[in-house]
């Protein structure tokens, strides 16, 4: 295990609540999955969604983290103007940057389903 890996995830969910995604350590072509937006691919990609709930976002709470090598899974959760949102968020991390993202959640909370 490599804290660096922990510190990368943890610089990440950190740059939400901060509203500040350039904090974020995105690997250039990073590979995202959410059930509200399915798949992106690339750095711009993920920044452009994730700052559309910036403004929604008031704070976030990590819980656990588990790691295995170059991964590591995060159980948090963001305290949004929607509501409590649990996430259970996968990362793979390469050289300090996260290359792959997927997101566990319920989207009903944040679509209005």
């Amino acid at each position: 295990m490599s804290n660096q890996n922990i510190e990368a995830v943890e610089a990440y969910i950190y740059s939400l609540k901060e509203k500040d995604l350039s904090k974020a350590p995105l690997a250039d072509d990073v590979f995202f999955v959410d059930p509200i937006v399915g798949e992106i691919k690339g750095v711009e990609g993920v920044r452009q969604f994730l700052s559309n709930f910036l403004p929604a976002i008031n704070d976030v709470r990590i819980h656990k983290h588990f790691t295995d090598g170059d991964y590591v899974a995060t159980r948090w959760e963001v305290d949004a103007t929607f509501g409590l949102i649990p996430i259970f968020e996968q990362f793979k991390i390469v050289d300090g940057k996260i290359t792959e993202a997927i997101a566990y959640l319920d989207p009903r909370p944040i679509t209005g389903g």
